[in-house]
């Protein structure tokens, strides 16, 4: 007699009690991440690399911007709800392998009956219980490698909101002294337009200049005035922001003004591909995929029968005090078969909704990995513009301040009027202000590499050097 396959299957299941149903998590094929238009050098590395990421920001060799990174990671509230998350995730994977264990229970119970002829009788029980629901087909096994894969993805998502927070906290230090750089040129440059302003007004008082260059010279001045206003406000504004991300009130959070900016680091010429596997983002979003995977494991087994073993040993009594001395022992053991004929098509919609969901996921991971190459190709395009500019900017103040002594020159001399003065002041101050908004600008670039990398570029970073020595 042929025996269907069907049945050799389900007879090894029930005979090992091992058969785990569902597709095996595989990742999703994606473009490939070693090619860049503007670096060369990077290699893959391990997919769990992201957790060496290491203290980046000391690269920026500032203590005062340390010290506020490490503060927000103490008392920063949407990491402490990410930590939360991750707890939770950590429990619900504990709570689903508890289902491999025998559940033990324990009753104590009194009963009173009686009959036709009113009499009547107590009866009291005490038992244990023990019941057990073989994993046949893997329900189980899915369960726990769904919800393990889901606290990885959770522990991946708390690693990006620790690396956001650390990101944030560093754009908002460079902006505020990116402010208090602006805010000395202005000063120091209110400072040269008061000089200005008064040896025009004693050439007026001469006779050498017309009333006019003093009302230009005095407007200028004025204008300089109101614009230190506007940087005012912009710093505070940028300080309660900061005061925010550390977790603390506006009131207790105030930096002195400090008129110089982080130097940007020098980045080595080659760096290890660490921007796609270390990234945390990436790293949860291939974690919810293998859950997702997993999910359709769990759904297939709705159509086998739930097989659940049951053991219970008790002792009875008429009488409570009785109950423990020589008692009437009892016991029950027997398996119960459960198995759904008629679910108007649930239990096919649950699946269907499974596959979909990662199919969902998958393109999801492909995606982030797409965006993730972006991103970098993007900020190492701006690093290598910003560096060029900032060569040219540079070349641009020196002659801004050349142009700006010949003018003032020409005009003690009587050769031209105040207008030309004003005209060279000008163009210098908007250079060495561009000046500053390129080297705040090289700064961000450089701290969003860092989060587009997944935490840093150190070479001496243990991961970095496991791929460097292979």
């Amino acid at each position: 007699m042929k025996i269907p396959i069907s049945t050799l299957s389900l007879s090894a299941c029930l005979l090992l009690s091992a058969c785990t149903l569902g597709p095996d998590h595989v990742p999703p094929d994606t473009i490939d991440t070693t090619q860049l238009r503007y670096q060369d050098g990077w290699q893959p590395v391990p997919a769990d690399s992201w957790a060496a990421s290491g203290s980046w920001w000391t690269a920026f060799d500032d203590e005062a911007l340390s010290q506020l990174v490490e503060q927000s990671l103490t008392a920063n509230q949407t990491l402490a709800q990410a930590e939360a998350r991750y707890r939770a995730a950590e429990a619900q994977w504990r709570q689903s392998r508890g289902a491999r264990v025998p559940e033990l229970g324990a009753g104590l119970g009194a009963t009173r009956s009686g009959g036709s002829d009113r009499s009547t009788a107590s009866q009291y029980d005490a038992r244990l219980q023990v019941g057990w629901a073989p994993d046949l087909w893997g329900r189980v096994r899915r369960t726990i490698e769904a919800d393990q894969a889901g606290m990885q993805a959770s522990a991946a998502d708390l690693a990006a909101v620790r690396l956001a927070l650390q990101v944030a906290v560093a754009e908002s230090y460079i902006n505020l002294r990116a402010l208090d750089r602006q805010q000395e040129i202005l000063r120091d440059t209110l400072a040269g337009y008061e000089r200005s302003a008064s040896l025009t007004r004693n050439q007026y008082q001469a006779g050498i200049v017309a009333r006019s260059d003093v009302i230009q010279a005095e407007t200028q001045l004025q204008s300089l005035r109101t614009d230190l206003y506007d940087l005012q406000a912009a710093r505070a504004r940028e300080q309660n922001a900061l005061a925010a991300l550390l977790g603390v009130a506006p009131v207790q959070l105030s930096l002195a003004e400090q008129g110089t900016l982080p130097v940007v680091p020098t980045l080595p010429r080659s760096l290890p591909a660490t921007l796609i596997a270390r990234r945390p983002d990436v790293v949860a979003a291939e974690r919810q995929v293998a859950a997702a995977n997993a999910r359709i494991g769990v759904a297939r087994t709705a159509w086998l029968p739930d097989v659940t073993l049951d053991l219970w040993g008790g002792v009875q009594s008429g009488s409570f005090s009785g109950l423990f001395d020589a008692p009437a022992r009892v016991w029950s053991l027997g398996p119960s078969l459960a198995q759904t004929l008629l679910d108007g098509g649930q239990r096919s919609a649950a699946l269907e909704l499974a596959v979909a969901r990662h199919e969902e996921q998958a393109a999801f991971y492909r995606q982030t990995v797409i965006d993730s190459l972006r991103e970098l190709e993007d900020v190492l395009a701006t690093l290598q513009i910003l560096g060029e500019k900032a060569e040219q900017q540079a070349a641009l103040l020196q002659l801004a301040e050349e142009n700006e002594r010949v003018a003032n020159n020409r005009y003690r001399a009587g050769q031209v009027s105040f207008l030309e003065v004003v005209t060279a002041q000008n163009i210098t101050l908007a250079a060495r202000r561009v000046a500053v908004d390129i080297h705040a600008q090289r700064l961000a670039a450089t701290v969003q590499l860092a989060a587009i990398i997944g935490g840093g570029w150190d070479l001496e970073d243990p991961v970095i050097q496991s791929v460097l020595g292979e």
